[in-house]
């Protein structure tokens, strides 16, 4: 049977209708995207590249142009930074020098550079907002370059706080104890240990719920970590970029995926 043109212009109107994101994962050594139907499905494949060793804000913004230039159309964009953001301003960026990112608007310079509206988060809560069931006390921590931490409460957001900076052994920071230079420079049974006492003092400072552990070293724990602890899929970075859009996470309680 023969479709006519008034049924064919309607489906694509639809079609054009369904908001497809682009989701952006800022990492200390790589750059994601990824393109994500309404409910979170990736739309074709992820993109990755190393993100530039010097990387003040003009070289990232150009970085992120260029990587997201061969993917297909989207009509809007989500962000996660390691860094503290607040409405799309990065306030500190630990990983990229705080000093040359504090007051710079992420939000609009990538919103003038991608021509569409873009919104950018902590790279921790936006993978907070993939994982998280909405329930009681959650605790996202992520460990890659540094170590990214995300608070939600009945899955509402909670004010950030940079634990990356905070000691936690002598005058060692937790990047400093868990990053990935300290896993390279004490190997890997050492920093098993560490990863191990660190899920005891969260639990005893936060008294969560739930701990969810991300980020591309989170593969590399090889014990059971217990039973209030997830182990989640790097990929979550990209994947909360649709949640980021449904509500602001800050106002609205997230209760999973829909």
């Amino acid at each position: 049977m023969t479709r006519t043109p008034s049924v064919s212009r309607s489906r694509r109107a639809r079609a054009r209708a369904v908001p497809r994101t682009l989701a952006i994962d800022v990492g200390g050594t790589g750059l994601k995207a990824a393109i994500l139907d309404p409910v979170g499905r990736l739309v074709g494949d992820r993109v990755r590249v190393p993100t530039p060793a010097r990387c003040p804000p003009a070289v990232l913004v150009r970085a992120v142009r260029d990587l997201v230039a061969p993917l297909g159309p989207y009509d809007r964009v989500s962000v996660g930074f390691p860094g503290v953001v607040r409405d799309g301003v990065v306030r500190t960026a630990p990983n990229f020098g705080s000093a040359r990112w504090q007051g710079f608007d992420l939000a609009r310079a990538l919103t003038r550079a991608l021509k569409r509206p873009v919104r950018v988060l902590n790279d921790a809560e936006v993978q907070g907002l993939a994982v998280i069931s909405g329930k009681g006390v959650e605790l996202v921590v992520t460990l890659g370059t540094g170590v990214g931490s995300a608070l939600f409460r009945d899955g509402i957001l909670m004010p950030h706080f940079e634990l990356s900076q905070h000691p936690v052994h002598g005058h060692r920071t937790y990047d400093e104890y868990l990053g990935d230079r300290a896993r390279k420079r004490v190997g890997r049974r050492k920093w098993t240990r560490r990863v191990r006492r660190v899920i005891r003092i969260l639990e005893t400072v936060f008294n969560y719920d739930r701990l969810h552990i991300g980020g591309g070293n989170a593969a590399r724990i090889d014990f059971r970590p217990g039973r209030r602890v997830r182990l989640v899929d790097n990929a979550a970075g990209l994947l909360g970029g649709v949640a980021l859009w449904r509500s602001h996470p800050t106002a609205q309680a997230w209760r999973g995926p829909r």
